[in-house]
């Protein structure tokens, strides 16, 4: 059974993951994407090499595959992403970030880094109160 401090703990929880969220946000708008234009860039920075397919980005973002199609037209328009057909499988398609979303994802990345970095100890503070 939880008690009010739980209760507390778990509100507190969850307004610093809403700020980060809001940084994140005001971030990303301000290097002129939106925030799930952000993640397709991050999951396909994350990838161990460098690409994924539509659909295995679909499952990633919980999104459906024409959602995160559509977002990579927006993201090849903006010159962030390459589509790229394997000869192993023409049918599928593969995104690949471009030299310029390399580039923005190294600023943006280190601006995410450094904000989790000073809302680390305030986390792992509250986080260990659920115990």
């Amino acid at each position: 059974m939880l008690d009010d401090d739980d209760y507390k703990t778990l509100a507190a929880v969850r307004a610093e993951l809403r700020s980060f969220s809001h940084f994140t946000e005001n971030v990303v708008k301000g290097a002129g994407l939106t925030p799930q234009q952000h993640q397709v860039l991050v999951a396909l920075r994350a990838a161990d090499n460098g690409e994924l397919s539509i659909g295995r980005l679909a499952e990633i973002l919980l999104l459906q595959p024409h959602s995160v199609s559509g977002l990579a037209d927006r993201l090849q328009a903006l010159g962030m992403v390459d589509r790229v057909r394997k000869e192993s499988d023409r049918r599928t398609i593969h995104l690949r970030l471009t030299d310029r979303a390399k580039e923005l994802m190294s600023s943006l990345s280190l601006a995410h880094h450094n904000e989790l970095r000073r809302i680390r100890p305030l986390l792992m503070a509250l986080l260990s109160q659920l115990d």
